[in-house]
């Protein structure tokens, strides 16, 4: 039996993860408010100002963690691994230096090491949540972490 894989479940109502850099706080607003129907279905968390701006404006409930420079993308990464987020809208700016962009680098690490939709754009966002997928469970699969940090125990153990 192979144990080098675990298929992960992605539940039909999701959690989705907001976050937008403070140039395209407005685009990522104006979006929800423009796929308010669809997102009411789903539980919605997100860094800071966003999360606090997209709440007021659209009058969904949005639960807020910490602002992105303040540790907001690592604690959107660390319930990406604990498997309670399980998309990912990130409305980044390409055109603006980040002061915080090893924190949205790893961030956006993890997202792809445990196979989650992520959207970095307005067209990525649209198709995402316009699909029948959306409105469905989704079974993937992804490593299995603790059998690959056995495996490397084991390997380094023999090597020594």
């Amino acid at each position: 039996m192979d144990n080098s894989f675990i298929t992960f479940t992605i539940p039909k109502q999701k959690t989705i993860a907001l976050i937008a850099h403070d140039g395209k706080k407005k685009e990522l607003i104006d979006w929800c408010e423009a796929n308010k129907d669809i997102l009411r279905h789903h539980f919605l968390c997100g860094t800071g100002t966003t999360a606090r701006l997209v709440a007021e404006k659209t009058g969904l409930p949005v639960k807020a963690y910490n602002s992105g420079p303040l540790g907001g993308d690592q604690q959107i990464g660390a319930k990406i691994v604990e498997g309670l987020i399980n998309f990912v809208v990130f409305f980044s700016d390409p055109l603006e230096a980040q002061p915080h962009d090893p924190d949205v680098k790893a961030l956006l690490r993890i997202a792809q090491v445990y196979d989650i939709p992520i959207a970095n754009n307005k067209a990525t966002a649209d198709f995402m949540v316009h699909s029948s997928l959306m409105s469905e469970e989704y079974e993937h699969k992804v490593i299995n972490f603790r059998q690959n940090v056995a495996d490397r125990v084991s390997e380094q153990s023999r090597q020594m």
